[in-house]
Parts: structure tokens; C-alpha cells; sequence
């Protein structure tokens, strides 16, 4: 999208999307691409907040100076996050704006000389701090680890509106609407809890923090560094967030499996069947190989129930299970309903190991585990459907 886009009278969104990067951080599937977003405060003073990928300058600055034309200049860049997908074309903008100060707190300009070499015109702000525009008044939030060390917030007090960072942000280009109002929000709330599970949230307890901190703010609007504009509904991106970084989720079940010729595949099919007929409507059935960790991810963060089958391969588990159970390691999983199964053929390892990563995350597992030798039969899946109904109870009992 070439055009500017005016959020007030006097603030722009001047951001950029991405639609040919495959992978975002070059480990996450951007299917349906990235906005890179970056505001202009046109006052007195003039402020730019965050900027966008180094990939992107051209156009980038091509909208800048169809706002402002070429005599004026930017007085000010606002860096709320350093992560280069926002700070990649800031050597460009202080090139053609050297007299420009650049606004963070002392964690920032630490990374700006590291990542960029730039040690000039730094200017400094902690909590509460104030910058006067003319008309318009910013205020600054230190929120660290939401989800740098260096992340702060700057809250415009004329409209109301926070500029958050990467904080409620969003996989996803933006495909002409920019505001909440203007797009799918089904799409974009998936795109939203993928982009929270898997880029902040490992970092709950940080995010709540930084909840608290501006729960006293009135927010009309919500300008993020990735995915929409949000100008309604303040209340529910909020209360999105609240959920997610709690750990909290609704009932339903997220079978994934791993598996190298089909038969821990099958044991995943009659588990979710059994969960259909004990009436659980929402389940999610992948096969670890197939389907990207983020997005089993996104949907092990949505339902409370998780129930992982792998088969053994080397006396260890299923790489891909591996890979999936390792990251759920790391971001601190908490609130789920375990259930594990898988097969053998010669020597074992995926169940035993995924009894290790049980007692590692200290998830309660809902049934003694299922294991069966080469292909499940008889009592095998007789455990798998009495897994799958005790599963079912536990969620009707937290309801």
C-alpha cells in the first residue's frame, strides 16, 4: 500500500507491507505477509515513531515526504522497539534528517551504537517523562521484556492513543484496510494469539505487568508495530491479551502427533473421534511433520486440552513432537490438560520421553499413557478412547 493513511488530523500511519519475506524472523510462515508500521506526528514538532524494515526504505521514505515535503524537517524519532524489523531504516532517516534526536531510554541507545554505529543526538527518557509536540503530548512507559529489554510505550495524551510497540500486534499484511473496523478480525485474532504464542509469550508475567502499568490510561486507539489500527473495541485486544498472557484458555483439544508410516497417526484419529462423541466440539488434530509449530502453537494457546502421541524414533521421541515439545518448554505452558500416547516398534522412547517433558512442565497428565507395540489394537485403543473421555470430564469438570 503506497498511500499514507491519517489516523487524526495530524497523525499518519506511514507504514509498509511485506508480502514476499517467507519467514518472519526467519523461523515463522508468513503465509499471508507482515505490516511493518511506523506513525508521523505532524505539530509544532515533528515525530516519527519507530520505523520500518531496511528493505522497505524507498517507499518508506517516499510517504514521509509526501506529507511533509521537503523544507520540513523531522525533529524527532520515537524508538519504542530496537528489533531491526523497526529500527532497520533509521541509519537512512538520520542520514537525511542528521539534526534529528532520537528518542529511547538508556537500553535502547546501548543497542542503536551496537546494532548501527549511531551515537549522536540521543535523547533520554524514563517513566513518566513528557514530550511536547506543540498540540500534541507524549508519554512515556518503560514495559521491558514485552518483548526486549529495551520495549518502552508513548501514549499521545491530546487523542488518547498508545503506541504499543510490537505489543498487540499481528502476523499479516494489511490488504487495504488499515483500522479493526476496515478488516476480518477473525483472521487477524488467529494471526494475533500466532504472533503472541510464539514471538511474547514467553513472557506472561512481564505482559501483565505492563498491564497494570497502563490500566489507568483512557486508550481510544491502538497503534501497533505489526497488524491493525485498533480505534474500537479497545476493550477486547485488552482483555485478549489479559487471557493470553494468564495462560487461560477455553475448552476444546489440540491432538498432535508425530509418526513415520501412519500408526500413531491412526491412535490421534480415534482420540479425537471419541472427544467428538463425548461431545467436545473443538478439535484440533495435527500431524507434527506437516503442519509448522506455529501454528499448533497458536491453537495449544486457544484450548485446554493437549494431548501429544509420538512414535519412537532412535530411543528418543519423533523430531518434529521433539521440536514442538521443546518450544512449549520454553515459553512455560502452563493451565493445559496433558494426555500422551504413541507406538513403538523395537525399543521405545517416545512415550517415556514425553513422560519426561510432562514432569519437565509439570503439566497433570489425564491418563496413565498409551503405548502400543508397531499398531494399536485391542486394549490400545481402548486406552486411547478412555483417554479421550477422561479428557472430555476433566474439561466439563473445569467449565
Amino acid at each position: 500500500m503506497f498511500n499514507s493513511v491519517s489516523i487524526t488530523d495530524q497523525i499518519y500511519w506511514v507504514g509498509i507491507n511485506d508480502r514476499r519475506t517467507a519467514l518472519f524472523e526467519n523461523l515463522w510462515p508468513l503465509d499471508h505477509g507482515v505490516a511493518y508500521n511506523s506513525y508521523l506526528i505532524v505539530d509544532e514538532k515533528i515525530a516519527l515513531v519507530d520505523t520500518v524494515d531496511a528493505g522497505q526504505t524507498s517507499e518508506y521514505l517516499g510517504k514521509i515526504k509526501k506529507i511533509i515535503g521537503s523544507d520540513r524537517k523531522i525533529d524527532y524519532l520515537i524508538v519504542n522497539h530496537m528489533e531491526p524489523d523497526h529500527s532497520g531504516t533509521m541509519q537512512a532517516i538520520v542520514e537525511l534528517y542528521p539534526d534529528i534526536k532520537i528518542v529511547g531510554n538508556p537500553k535502547t541507545f546501548d543497542m542503536i551504537q551496537n546494532f548501527y554505529g549511531i551515537t549522536e543526538n540521543h535523547y533520554s527518557v524514563k517513566e513518566g517523562d513528557i514530550l511536547d509536540l506543540g498540540q500534541h503530548k507524549l508519554k512515556f512507559y518503560m514495559t521491558p521484556m514485552v518483548h526486549w529489554p529495551e520495549t518502552m510505550m508513548a501514549y499521545e495524551e491530546t487523542n488518547h492513543i498508545l503506541f504499543s510497540g510490537d505489543a498487540f500486534g499481528s502476523f499479516g499484511a494489511l490488504d487495504g484496510g488499515i483500522f479493526n473496523d476496515e478488516v476480518d478480525m477473525h483472521f487477524f485474532e488467529e494471526e494475533m494469539r500466532r504472533y503472541y504464542s510464539n514471538i511474547v509469550g514467553k513472557y506472561g508475567a512481564t505482559v501483565q505487568a505492563a498491564l497494570k502499568k497502563l490500566s489507568s490510561l483512557e486508550i481510544r486507539t491502538i497503534c501497533s508495530t505489526h497488524g491493525p489500527i485498533w480505534r474500537n473495541d479497545i476493550a477486547t485486544i485488552v482483555s485478549l491479551y489479559d487471557q493470553w498472557s494468564k495462560y487461560e484458555a477455553e475448552e476444546g483439544v489440540v491432538i498432535v502427533y508425530g509418526t513415520m508410516y501412519g500408526n500413531t497417526g491412526k491412535m490421534a484419529e480415534t482420540i479425537g473421534r471419541t472427544l467428538s462423541e463425548e461431545g467436545i466440539k473443538n478439535i484440533k488434530i495435527y500431524d507434527a511433520s506437516k503442519t509448522h509449530a506455529s501454528f499448533i502453537l497458536r491453537d495449544i494457546w486457544k484450548y485446554k486440552g493437549l494431548i501429544i502421541g509420538s512414535c519412537a524414533y532412535n530411543t528418543a521421541m519423533f523430531p518434529p513432537v521433539q521440536n514442538l515439545t521443546d518450544k512449549l518448554i520454553h515459553v512455560g505452558l502452563k493451565n493445559r490438560i496433558l494426555g500422551i500416547f504413541g507406538t513403538y516398534s523395537w525399543n521405545g522412547g517416545g512415550v517415556s520421553n514425553l513422560m519426561k517433558f510432562a514432569e519437565q512442565i509439570k503439566l497433570p497428565v489425564v491418563t496413565e499413557p498409551v503405548e502400543a507395540k508397531c499398531a494399536a489394537c485391542g486394549n490400545d485403543i481402548d486406552g486411547c478412547m478412555e483417554m479421550a473421555k477422561q479428557m472430555a470430564k476433566k474439561l466439563r469438570e473445569q467449565a
